[in-house]
C-alpha cells in the first residue's frame, strides 16, 4: 500500500517551474568540472606552484565530490532531501567565493575540497527530483532537459573559462557562481518539496566504517590516476603501495555495504538488469566524453598551433549537436524504442571518434567541427534515454540511492578516462617513436635525400657542418611530431571502438509493456 502511494505522489508546484532552480544548480556544478582547466597555468603562476601541485586544484574537487555522492541518500534522510540539496548549493556557492579569494595553493585546495563536498550532492539529487516530479510519460522530456545541462556544461566550460581568464582574471571563473548559486538556493527553498519517502527521518545511523573505507578508496584511487603517469605507474614503489591500499579499501567498502544493515548505500539496486547495464554504458560514455575533452584541445594546441581559447571554441559544434539531439530525444522518446535511440547515439559517438582517429596535420576547421557536431548528437541521443532506461524499473523510493551510486561510478569513469588517455598519449608516442627512428639511417635513400636537401638549403645561411646538424635535428623534430600524431590517432580509435563494444549490453535492458505498446502505436 505504501509503494502505491509513493508511486502516485505528485508535487504541489508545477514541475516545469521546479526545473529552473534545479537545472541552474546542475549547470554551475557541472560547469566547474572543466571551466578551470584552461585557467590552471594562470592559477599556478599566481600561487608560484608547479604543474603537479596545481593539478591538485582539479583533483581535490573530484575526490571530495566522489566521497559525498554515495552518501547522498544517508544525508537526505538526516536532513531531509530538500534541506540537504539547499545546504549543498550554499556550501558550493560559499566555497566558490573562497576559491576566488585564495592567495596560496593550500587555501585554494581547501576551498576546492569544500566546493566538492557541496557539489557532490547536487547532481544525484537533481536527477532524482527530475525523475520523480514528472509523470512517467513526460520523464523523457524532463531527462532531455537534465541531459542538456550535464552534457553542455562541460563543453561550454573551457570556452567560458578561456574567455573569462583572457578578458578578466581567473578568480572570476569562481565568483561567477555566487549570484547563480544564491538564486538557485532561494528558488529551491520556495519551490521544492519532499516526497513522503524523502523527508527527514529519525534515528538514522551513519555507516562510519563504510564512509571511512569509501574515503580511503577514493582518495588513493584518484591519487594513483592523477599522479600515476608522471610517476611511471607501477614502476614507482609508492604508486604500487597506494594502489594496493586503494584495492583493499575498495574490497572492504563493498564488503561492509553487503554485510552492514545500516549501510551507506544499498547495493541491491544492481540486481536490476536495467540499472546495471545502463550504468556500465553511462560510465563508458562519461569516460569517452571527458577523455575527448582532454585530448582534442591538447591535439589542436600542441599539434595545430591553436590558442587556448580557439581550441576551446572548437568544442562548440558539439554543443550544437547536443542541443539538436535533445530536441530529437524529446520528440522521439515515446515514439521509438529507447534502446534503438541509445544504439544510434553510441554509434554516432564511436563513428565521430574514429573519424578523429584519421586526422592529419593538414586538416581544416571543418574536419574538427563536423565530427564534433555528430559526437554531440550521439551524446544527446544516448545519454538521456539510457538514464531513463537504467532507472525505469526501479521504485521511486530507490531513486536517491540509485542515482547516487550511478553518479559515483560516472565520476570514477570520468577520472579513469582522463587518466587513461594521458597515459595512452605518452606510451603510444614512445612506441611510434621507437618504430620510426629505425627508418632514420644512412641506408635509407629517402632519409639521406631529405637530409641533403634540407642541409643544402640551410647552408646558404650558415656553415656547412652546422647546416648538416640542423637538418638532422629538423628531421628528428618531424619524427617526434609524427609519433605524437600517431599517439593521438591510436587513442581516438581505441575510445571509438569502446563505444561500439558496449552496444551489446542494450540486449540486457528491457522496456515495460506499457511503453512498448506506446512505441508500437506511435502515441505521445
Amino acid at each position: 500500500m505504501t509503494d502505491i502511494k509513493q508511486e502516485e505522489w505528485t508535487p504541489g508546484v508545477n514541475p516545469w517551474i521546479m526545473v529552473i532552480p534545479v537545472m541552474l544548480a546542475v549547470f554551475i556544478y557541472v560547469l566547474d568540472g572543466t571551466i578551470g582547466n584552461v585557467a590552471l597555468p594562470h592559477m599556478a603562476g599566481s600561487f608560484s606552484a608547479t604543474r603537479d601541485e596545481s593539478m591538485w586544484i582539479l583533483t581535490s574537487y573530484l575526490i571530495a565530490a566522489g566521497i559525498v555522492i554515495p552518501a547522498v541518500d544517508f544525508f537526505s534522510k538526516v536532513f531531509g532531501r530538500k534541506n540537504f540539496f539547499i545546504i549543498s548549493i550554499m556550501m558550493f556557492t560559499i566555497a566558490s567565493m573562497l576559491c576566488g579569494m585564495a592567495k596560496n595553493i593550500e587555501f585554494m585546495i581547501f576551498a576546492r575540497v569544500l566546493q566538492g563536498f557541496g557539489g557532490g550532492g547536487i547532481l544525484p539529487i537533481s536527477q532524482a527530483i527530475m525523475i520523480e516530479s514528472f509523470p512517467k510519460e513526460k520523464r523523457g522530456l524532463a531527462m532531455s532537459i537534465f541531459g542538456m545541462g550535464v552534457i553542455l556544461a562541460p563543453i561550454i566550460g573551457p570556452v567560458l573559462g578561456g574567455w573569462i581568464t583572457d578578458n578578466w582574471t581567473w578568480p572570476w571563473i569562481f565568483f561567477i557562481n555566487v549570484p547563480f548559486g544564491c538564486a538557485a538556493a532561494l528558488l529551491c527553498h520556495k519551490l521544492l518539496e519532499d516526497p513522503p519517502y524523502a523527508k527527514k527521518q529519525k534515528n538514522v545511523k551513519i555507516d562510519g566504517r563504510g564512509f571511512f573505507y569509501l574515503t580511503i578508496w577514493l582518495v588513493t584511487l584518484q591519487t594513483v590516476l592523477d599522479k600515476g603517469n608522471n610517476a611511471d605507474w607501477f614502476n614507482a614503489t609508492w604508486i604500487r603501495w597506494t594502489f594496493g591500499v586503494s584495492v583493499v579499501a575498495c574490497i572492504l567498502f563493498f564488503h561492509s555495504q553487503l554485510t552492514n544493515k545500516n549501510s551507506l548505500v544499498d547495493l541491491s539496486v544492481f540486481k536490476d538488469r536495467n540499472f546495471s547495464a545502463g550504468t556500465i554504458i553511462q560510465v563508458v560514455i562519461q569516460a569517452v566524453l571527458y577523455a575527448s575533452l582532454a585530448i582534442l584541445p591538447q591535439f589542436l594546441q600542441s599539434m595545430m598551433g591553436y590558442t587556448a581559447f580557439l581550441s576551446g571554441a572548437t568544442m562548440m559544434p558539439r554543443g550544437f549537436g547536443s542541443m539538436t539531439a535533445m530536441v530529437l530525444t524529446a520528440v522521439l522518446t515515446n515514439r521509438m524504442d529507447n534502446r534503438l535511440m541509445v544504439m544510434i547515439g553510441l554509434s554516432l559517438i564511436g563513428g565521430a571518434t574514429l573519424v578523429f582517429g584519421s586526422l592529419n596535420l593538414q586538416i581544416s576547421n571543418m574536419n574538427i567541427a563536423i565530427p564534433n557536431f555528430f559526437m554531440g548528437m550521439g551524446m544527446g541521443l544516448s545519454m538521456v534515454p539510457i538514464m531513463n532506461l537504467s532507472v525505469d524499473t526501479l521504485r521511486n523510493e530507490q531513486m536517491t540511492n540509485a542515482t547516487g551510486l550511478q553518479n559515483l561510478l560516472k565520476n570514477i569513469g570520468s577520472a579513469v578516462g582522463t587518466s587513461l588517455v594521458a597515459t595512452m598519449l605518452t606510451r603510444f608516442a614512445q612506441v611510434h617513436q621507437y618504430m620510426l627512428v629505425g627508418k632514420l639511417h644512412e641506408l635509407n635513400p629517402n632519409f639521406i635525400e631529405r637530409i641533403q636537401a634540407t642541409a643544402g638549403t640551410l647552408a646558404q645561411y650558415t656553415e656547412a657542418g652546422f647546416a648538416q646538424y640542423m637538418a638532422q635535428y629538423s628531421m628528428y623534430g618531424q619524427l617526434v611530431k609524427q609519433s605524437t600524431l600517431w599517439a593521438f590517432i591510436d587513442s581516438f580509435r581505441i575510445f571509438g571502438a569502446l563505444c561500439f563494444a558496449v552496444i551489446p549490453l542494450l540486449l540486457l535492458i528491457r522496456i515495460k509493456k506499457a511503453q512498448a505498446v506506446k512505441v508500437k502505436s506511435g502515441e505521445n
